[in-house]
């Protein structure tokens, strides 16, 4: 088991973005996986979103994607995911990898090199 938090150059998150539909999830991470920003994007849902959204109280059904990727890759991740989302302010949170296994983190890694890093 790798602690990544001693080694920031390999660092991995988790990133998460609700979005409308399955289709846009499906699209979004297919795309996310195809640049090599994301390894994995996995889709769950429907899931039930109540939130405030310019001054109304709202209840939407989303999908939720979770995205494995690289901590050096944020900038260029979420760039992507609001170039390709539909949200006027999507959800973009990420959240570190604390303890992984090293061959789930290779794996990863492999999956999010890019030439030119």
């Amino acid at each position: 088991m790798r602690d990544h938090r001693s080694m920031p150059d390999e660092a991995l998150i988790q990133v998460q973005t609700t979005v409308a539909s399955r289709l846009d999830g499906e699209r979004i991470g297919q795309a996310l996986v195809d640049a090599r920003l994301a390894a994995c994007a996995q889709l769950l849902g429907p899931i039930e979103s109540r939130y405030r959204w310019q001054g109304e109280a709202t209840v939407a059904q989303e999908w939720l994607l979770l995205i494995k990727a690289r901590r050096a890759d944020w900038e260029a991740l979420t760039d992507e995911i609001r170039r390709l989302h539909r949200y006027e302010i999507p959800e973009l949170i990420a959240v570190p990898v604390l303890s992984v296994s090293d061959e789930y983190a290779a794996w990863v890694l492999d999956e999010t090199a890019r030439t030119g890093r």
